[in-house]
């Protein structure tokens, strides 16, 4: 049986953009972000290999993600993004030795109610601008009193998200690296401040004791203008599907639902097998790239929930059956991201359960590891 849509992980290029990570922040220890299965490339397979390959720490954004690692025998430090919800969380958590970042004052409450012999591991997360998560900065005093006053508690260090880091002009980041380390100036524990643009826009924010890399681990660009080749990284993910029909129509033929593409002369469309139920956004426009058969082709016409209509002027020799990349290290991820009017990341975590994951290493066998 064949596979409409395929989605290839190449482990070997996360281990590469993991070793870029570690060249840009040599001092820093690394906290890999696995959340949104793994920002869609499959969260087991990749813990798997970045532990293997020896990062320090892994990122997600809820305990049930947490405990999908766990349960697939993943023993690295796991850190809860958004924190607790409850009791049960909290115990959960402790009882799999997860870190917790605390991010509100009705969390510490909650934490500092469970019994003493409870081992808990907690950073606090401070908001320096970013007004979504964390503390305010002028309640600094306040946690470390909360510190004080639980010596049980294993603190893991202050953390904080920048909110404009992929703008290399809007001076708002280096407000927020110079607010953050004015209120913790003097107080121990460790400090986090990059994302995955902070680490490849601001140096000086990767020049503290962790970084959270994310998309840059799956080798794409969070930076305008850039795609990750250019930075380094090696992009993971390639998705493909087939050509499934050729025809050829006259100068004016409509194509699709709504005709909304027509035929500016004579031409051949292609029809390939993979549409917005696999998560290919329909919100691409007529023009997006696409390779067929390693030759330039466009989409035509609007994304229907099965198929793609394409433009095959520009492979004239393409034929049924021929491989269709949507997107890989041939054709960058975030270059259809932008004629859909979004980023790398969504198109990633939108990839649906019609998908079929295949795995390769670096000698390019296949792993079925999802």
């Amino acid at each position: 049986m064949s596979d409409r849509v395929t989605a290839t992980v190449d482990l070997a290029a996360i281990r590469h953009n993991l070793r870029q990570v570690r060249r840009r922040a040599p001092g820093a220890r690394v906290m890999a972000a696995v959340k949104a299965d793994a920002y869609g490339h499959g969260a087991v397979p990749v813990a798997r290999t970045l532990e293997a390959a020896g990062v320090d720490a892994l990122a997600v954004a809820c305990i049930e993600e947490a405990l999908t690692l766990r349960e697939a025998h993943i023993r690295t430090p796991i850190t809860l993004l958004e924190g607790i919800l409850s009791a049960e969380e909290a115990n959960l958590a402790a009882y799999e030795r997860l870190q917790i970042v605390l991010n509100d004052f009705w969390q510490v409450q909650l934490l500092e109610s469970m019994p003493a012999s409870a081992s808990l591991q907690v950073w606090f997360k401070l908001d320096s601008g970013m007004h979504r998560l964390g503390f305010p900065l002028s309640a600094v005093p306040r946690l470390s009193a909360v510190l004080e006053r639980n010596p049980g508690w294993q603190f893991c260090g202050w953390m904080t998200h920048l909110a404009c880091a992929d703008e290399m002009d809007n001076p708002m980041t280096q407000r927020q690296i110079e607010d953050f380390d004015a209120a913790l100036l003097g107080l121990p524990g460790a400090r986090s401040i990059a994302n995955s643009a902070g680490l490849l826009g601001w140096p000086s924010a990767a020049q503290r004791d962790w970084v959270r890399p994310g998309l840059a681990l799956y080798g794409a660009s969070p930076l305008p203008g850039k795609v990750g080749l250019d930075l380094g990284l090696q992009p993971a993910l390639t998705l493909t599907s087939r050509l499934i029909a050729r025809r050829d129509y006259e100068a004016g033929a409509g194509i699709g639902y709504g005709s909304a593409y027509r035929c500016p002369e004579p031409m051949s469309i292609g029809v390939a097998a993979v549409g917005y139920a696999d998560g290919i956004h329909r919100s691409l426009s007529s023009g997006a790239p696409i390779l067929v058969g390693g030759q330039p082709a466009r989409i035509a016409g609007r994304v229907s929930m099965d198929m793609i209509t394409l433009d095959l002027r520009e492979a004239p020799a393409a034929v049924v059956g021929d491989e269709v990349l949507l997107w890989g290290a041939a054709l960058p991820a975030e270059l259809l991201a932008a004629h859909a009017g979004t980023l790398a990341y969504e198109l990633f975590c939108g990839l649906t359960n019609r998908v079929r994951f295949r795995y390769v290493d670096s000698a390019g066998s296949r792993l079925d590891l999802r």
